[in-house]
């Protein structure tokens, strides 16, 4: 498609995830209007041609296609009653949020009081997978919305069209059910190997390869024996996905016991490390099994 025929795009929450997967888009040749309510955090896209918008309502007035990336599912609620007198009646809005299944499902309605279409699509990869335009973008809606954006959903990564609204932020609570716990494991083995007399880099690279080999072996595993728990997927995202998958557990009538665990694990590190790695798992441990420490390198935050 050649570029003056792209629909135009508002991107709403230029933050940690938002500015690589809002840059990715301007590259690709997409207009491009930014929102941020921190402006300045929004500024580095100018020099992509982006135009920084002074309020929302100016954001999105001409957007075919607005995208929301924000804090949680309250904040995307109020930023969409904010915007909906000013979105055109063919718009179709796109919240890349990680928030509960309900709250997906209401701001659905919000919009289709509207007539104005809605998906729900977090995604998963973190900064790494956003500035590389790897994400896993997990859909929720309909056959012909998915259609519409998913020349733009490829841009950001590949996305997977997994049911109704609602179903993307369920998809998206099972990745993080399976890379938090995974996350919790992989500290366990790393502390085990260092107290029990072995080398844990020696283990991590003994056991890569066989059954246990994983992304989170092969990064946060990393991670852990750099003592790297400087800023990608926060302790803070883990903690708050968490909550909501025991929510969304409740509300199935399952009992999940080992997530629950590893939800206590990310909801104690808040207080202390909220916006570190969530390879910080770690330290929680560490904090447990007092006089066990993973190596000797000093902690980076």
């Amino acid at each position: 498609m050649k570029t003056d025929m792209l629909p135009r795009i508002a991107f709403v929450g230029i933050g940690l995830m938002g500015l690589p997967m809002a840059s990715r888009l301007l590259r690709a040749g997409y207009p491009l209007s930014a929102w941020n309510r921190t402006k300045e955090k929004a500024l580095p896209l100018t020099e992509l041609g982006a135009d920084v918008a002074d309020s929302l309502k100016e954001a999105v007035a001409s957007a075919d296609i607005v995208i929301t990336m924000l804090e949680a599912g309250p904040i995307v609620k109020r930023v969409v009653q904010d915007m909906l007198p000013s979105l055109k009646a063919s718009a179709l809005v796109i919240d890349m949020s990680s928030t509960r299944q309900s709250e997906a499902k209401e701001v659905a309605g919000l919009l289709a009081s509207r007539q104005i279409a809605f998906l729900d699509a977090p995604v998963s990869g973190g900064v790494v997978g956003a500035e590389a335009g790897t994400l896993a973008i997990m859909v929720g809606g309909s056959e012909d919305d998915f259609k519409r954006a998913e020349p733009v959903f490829k841009v950001m990564g590949r996305p997977t069209l997994v049911g109704p609204n609602g179903a993307g932020q369920v998809a998206k609570l099972c990745n993080q059910l399976i890379v938090g716990g995974t996350v919790a494991i992989v500290a366990e083995a790393m502390l085990l190997a260092e107290a029990g007399g072995a080398d844990p880099a020696a283990m991590r690279a003994a056991i890569r390869g066989g059954f246990a080999e994983s992304r989170i072996l092969e990064v946060h595993g990393q991670r852990m024996l750099d003592r790297n728990f400087k800023p990608g997927g926060q302790i803070k995202s883990q903690a708050k996905d968490h909550v909501n998958i025991m929510a969304a557990a409740e509300d199935a009538g399952l009992q999940l016991p080992l997530t629950a665990l590893v939800a206590d694990l990310f909801d104690g590190l808040l207080a202390t490390h909220e916006s570190a790695d969530q390879a910080a798992a770690l330290l929680a441990l560490e904090e447990l099994n007092k006089g066990i420490r993973l190596g000797e390198k000093p902690d980076q935050f």
